[in-house]
């Protein structure tokens, strides 16, 4: 009976011509694939935090405009170093991959203004970077963002982020 079951299991997948231990490849040519609202300027922050505990590049380069900017202070040379979208998303990958676990809390908002167009969000928040159970980093300090709206999607995007941590 066992050979029976299998043999019309085998037979029924050639048949169809799919392989029943694959799924089919999803081609619905959806604008975004984004967890959250993203019409919202909280809809950014929630995939933020989402791309951050998932460790997903995917949603987190759908957050950011194509002529972003990064921007942190090197307090150790008294500077700050600036770099586009695609280190950027080179950096982000490398922490991606090499931390275990990634938790971001969005503490209050600092100070935020906002038209139909632009906006600026300054806002605390609490990162801890897990590498392994004894490399724990943590990070403590504010974002600064500056997001554009899209013409044809109505979405926000991260145009600048101005790191303002501990770190």
């Amino acid at each position: 009976m066992k050979k029976y079951f299998f043999f019309l299991l085998v037979i029924s997948a050639f048949i169809g011509c799919k392989n029943p231990f694959a799924p089919a490849l999803d081609e619905c040519q959806s604008s975004s694939s984004s967890i959250a609202d993203l019409t919202k300027i909280d809809g950014v922050f929630q995939n933020l935090q989402y791309a951050y505990t998932f460790r997903d590049t995917t949603i987190y380069g759908q957050l950011l405009s194509q002529d972003f900017l990064f921007t942190y202070r090197d307090y150790d040379l008294s500077f700050d170093v600036s770099w586009g979208r695609e280190e950027e998303m080179k950096v982000t990958e490398g922490l991606f991959q090499n931390a275990e676990r990634l938790d971001i809390i969005w503490n209050n908002i600092i100070a935020s203004t906002e038209d139909s167009l632009e906006a600026n969000v300054v806002r605390g928040f609490n990162l801890t970077i897990t590498f392994n159970p004894t490399d724990i980093v943590r990070v403590d300090g504010r974002v600064n963002l500056n997001l554009k709206k899209q013409a044809g999607t109505r979405q926000w995007k991260i145009l600048r982020w101005i790191d303002e941590s501990n770190f």
